[in-house]
């Protein structure tokens, strides 16, 4: 479990703004919130797979895109 003990999986979702399942228009928004989301530990990778049915090239291309495009660099200017 990535998320913290006292909160439930739709929580965590809940606050990162995720869609609930993988029927959505996956915007570069959504994308992007997935990608945070796993690398902020609020969900697993393989949670977000699942939820989602990503594959993991489908997911390190959402990675690298959101790494390109400065959502690391935007995430550590807001810290």
């Amino acid at each position: 479990m990535a998320y913290p003990r006292d909160i439930s999986i739709s929580e965590a979702i809940k606050r990162y703004g995720l869609p609930r399942n993988h029927r959505v228009h996956w915007s570069k928004a959504r994308k992007d919130d997935v990608v945070r989301a796993v690398r902020e530990q609020a969900i697993s990778f393989h949670e977000a797979r699942q939820r989602y049915l990503l594959s993991r090239t489908e997911f390190e291309q959402w990675e690298a895109d959101y790494i390109a495009s400065g959502g690391e660099a935007a995430r550590m200017q807001d810290a």
